[in-house]
């Protein structure tokens, strides 16, 4: 996957926002149901899978490895798997373009299979950590050889059978967490995660409902996440409920542009993921819910968000977990709320897509927002609800959240707001634009 070119983007808003929209479907639950299903005996069906770059890179890297993966006219995938064990060698090396998920998550696939995988990825994706996999896939006995500093490109060598381990989170990160359940998938006896900070539970949910013996229970420790290895997996129908961290992006844009009124369907609202949520009302935003229903295993209901006045908040440190892909969103609104907002325990965006937080800075000081930039967070300054200064052009990192969030905060700027290079946005959000054009947002230049 080679990056695409610069891609300039100015969006700009002259009214309200207004309508009604639909979100792409959850990235992370897209991710688990085409490599469950494909490590599952005969066809299961997928509707509303993300179709992001990232997660073809994931459909890509299963079909190299055996399973049958196609999209349907209708919008269904359909996959026939390979069964737990049964995955085969690739041919190539596996481009996992932008997506850490995948890349992760896959690892823990390939670590309990008794083949070897190379991981490559773009320039952004290279230059992220996979030491925190690393470290417990080798003690399964995976032999991994990296780029210096863990990073990629980089093989390992699956192993067969594997070492079932008990393993404690250092950090909170369903990431890793996934990836050693996935290997325990194919290893013999009982592999188990201590996760001391709840993070998003989808694996564990998905593969209850692929038919994986996993049980979660309490402990003085954290949660005990106990899978019983050398499963059978059955095929599942799966609707993929809308991504929040999608959603994200209309809940701040019509909280801060005056007289907006916006209703986003079908949002999944697992409470592991609803942390901006929280923290957007806490600020005084207007989100109500509405329809809420469960779909697939997991709560859903349609946002309807009407701008309001925020107000300034110190965000509660414990709702990280369920917002960290959020966060730069949550700094837009900030930016418009009356004080000065405080978000710290966020260390974790140093490490995503880009070091999220001295991006986040330099893209709103750009637009004339004073913030204070700390180890694991930032304070911004808000504007009491009026335009920011604007007039600026973004360095985006090659991070579509970056991109996404600061295209936002321009609806609400008194000059246009430029983002350097929205390609990015469709690693994630392929039709984002579009979205907001039909909001009632206009794209210039």
């Amino acid at each position: 996957m080679s990056h695409s070119p610069s891609q300039p983007l100015t969006l700009v808003a002259t009214g309200p926002l207004t309508g009604r929209v639909t979100v792409p479907g959850d990235k992370s639950i897209s991710h688990r149901s085409l490599m469950l299903s494909a490590l599952a005996v005969g066809e299961s069906r997928v509707e509303g899978l993300l179709e992001g770059e990232d997660v073809l890179a994931t459909a890509a890297a299963m079909r190299a490895m055996g399973a049958d993966i196609a999209r349907g006219e209708d919008g269904v995938w359909t996959i026939h798997g390979v069964g737990v064990g049964g995955l085969l060698q690739p041919a190539n090396v596996l481009d996992m373009g932008n997506s850490g998920t995948s890349t992760r998550l896959l690892m823990g696939l390939v670590a309990s299979h008794p083949i070897t995988a190379t991981f490559v990825g773009d320039a952004s994706l290279s230059k992220r950590p996979m030491g925190r996999v690393i470290e417990p896939l080798m003690s399964m006995g995976a032999a991994v050889t990296a780029s210096p500093g863990g990073r990629l490109p980089l093989m390992l060598r699956g192993i067969c059978p594997a070492v079932p381990i008990t393993y404690t989170l250092p950090v909170a990160s369903a990431q890793v967490k996934s990836a050693i359940l996935l290997a325990g998938l194919n290893t013999p006896g009982i592999t188990r995660v201590i996760e001391p900070i709840a993070t998003r539970d989808h694996s564990e949910r998905m593969l209850a409902g692929f038919g994986a013996r996993l049980t979660v229970e309490p402990s003085p420790a954290g949660r005990v996440i106990s899978l019983h290895g050398e499963a059978e997996l059955t095929p599942q129908q799966i609707v993929v409920p809308g991504d929040p961290s999608s959603a994200a992006f209309w809940l701040v844009a019509a909280s801060i542009v005056p007289g907006s009124d916006v209703t986003v369907a079908n949002v999944g609202l697992n409470p592991t993921r609803t942390g901006l949520i929280a923290a957007l009302r806490l600020m005084g935003a207007d989100i109500e819910e509405l329809d809420a229903r469960t779909v697939g295993g997991e709560p859903v209901a349609d946002l309807r968000v009407r701008h309001a006045a925020l107000s300034a908040i110190e965000v509660p440190p414990d709702l990280a977990p369920s917002m960290i892909d959020e966060y730069p969103a949550l700094f837009v609104a900030a930016a418009f709320a009356s004080g000065r907002t405080v978000a710290r325990g966020a260390h974790e965006l140093r490490v995503k897509e880009s070091d999220r937080i001295a991006a986040m800075k330099a893209a709103l000081e750009a637009c004339g927002v004073v913030c204070d930039e700390f180890e694991d967070g930032l304070a911004v300054q808000g504007s009491g609800g009026e335009p920011i200064a604007g007039d600026a052009t973004i360095e985006t990192h090659l991070d579509h959240r970056i991109a996404m969030s600061m295209a936002v905060a321009g609806l609400h700027a008194r000059k246009a707001v430029t983002i350097g290079d929205a390609s990015p946005i469709a690693t994630s959000y392929p039709g984002f634009v579009g979205i907001a054009t039909a909001l009632g947002a206009e794209v210039i230049g």
